[in-house]
């Protein structure tokens, strides 16, 4: 910008020669004057009306790297701060560097821009929960969730997080009944999972778990069942980090799961339903698989490779699509 200024300096007294050499003729100083009063009232008003911002090549040149593009939207917002796409791109940006807090303030801004949009509602209540400790949802943003499914009802993320924040408030009935709408409009894989999220929030609000439909059990997964040997039960004494992990493999392969879920021990009995969700290594699905060999273990200590003193059940094979729950017990001698 310096050396612009500079030549744009020149320019100048070369455009004024013609009017300071009279001038100058007459006296130096005068002449002097005129020119560096012209030249400071040129360089003000570019400043102030002009776009200095666009002499930085890093403002004119497409952004390389996201801190590049979290630049050039900040000197734009700047300018436009209406812009409420503007903000939710840099919202986006923030969260992509892991800034949860300022990504928080920027969706906060696209959604007092746009107040009636229910997407930009939705990942403004997202983001507030994710720079909250635990990510817990607060009432500003359980207002813009109920607000988004107030404008579209059929809005999945807004109904999503709803649910959960509706299970963070131990409101576990009210979550199900909130969920229920999407396990009509999810793929059958994702149907599954969900049906295990609405059966455990029914289960914790003492009601009756959701039936799976028997079109549902072939195409969506594998379901399972899972309870304790009325032994063990009575004997056990978990650690407050017990968990529960039921895992699928493939029958007579390597002992990597294609299929894992993790529960508290206080959720057994299970019943879940396995998904290609659930794949930890994307180029192996249960999908694909023929034949699985699946496993129900107690984790004292919660984690997932097995640890002295954990409990299994023995393990039992099936073949796929598999339309009956499959049953393992934990500790049945």
């Amino acid at each position: 910008m310096i050396a612009f200024l500079i030549g744009a300096a020149i320019l100048l007294v070369l455009s004024l020669y013609p009017v300071l050499q009279p001038l100058a003729a007459g006296s130096r100083r005068v002449a002097a004057g005129v020119a560096l009063g012209v030249i400071v009232a040129s360089t003000a008003l570019y400043l102030h009306l002009g776009t200095p911002a666009a002499l930085d090549p890093a403002a004119t040149r497409a952004p390389t790297t996201l801190a590049e593009a979290r630049t050039q939207l900040e000197r734009k917002l700047k300018d436009s701060p209406d812009d409420a796409v503007g903000w939710q791109l840099l919202g986006r940006a923030y969260t992509a560097e892991g800034n949860a807090a300022e990504a928080a303030k920027a969706h906060a801004e696209a959604a007092r821009l746009a107040p009636n949009d229910p997407e930009v509602l939705a990942e403004a209540a997202e983001a507030s929960a994710m720079a909250q400790p635990e990510h817990r949802f607060d009432g500003a943003a359980v207002g813009q969730l109920r607000k988004a499914l107030e404008i579209d009802p059929t809005h999945q993320r807004a109904r999503w997080f709803l649910g959960v924040s509706q299970r963070q408030a131990g409101e576990h009935a009210q979550a199900a009944e909130t969920w229920m709408p999407l396990l009509s409009s999810v793929d059958p894989q994702t149907a599954g999972a969900l049906r295990t999220q609405i059966n455990e929030a029914r289960e914790a609000a003492g009601l009756e778990p959701l039936a799976v439909p028997k079109t549902a059990q072939a195409s969506a997964g594998l379901p399972v069942e899972v309870a304790l040997a009325p032994a063990l039960a009575r004997t056990l004494k978990a650690s407050p980090q017990a968990q529960v992990f039921v895992l699928a493999r493939a029958a007579g392969g390597p002992p990597m799961p294609i299929a894992v879920q993790r529960h508290p021990l206080a959720a057994l009995p299970l019943s879940i339903t396995l998904t290609d969700a659930d794949g930890p290594m994307p180029t192996m699905k249960l999908s694909g698989m023929k034949e699985v060999e699946v496993v129900a273990r107690i984790s004292m200590q919660g984690t997932a490779d097995r640890q002295p003193g954990d409990i299994e059940s023995a393990p039992v094979k099936t073949t796929l699509p598999a339309r009956d729950p499959l049953k393992l017990i934990i500790g049945k001698e």
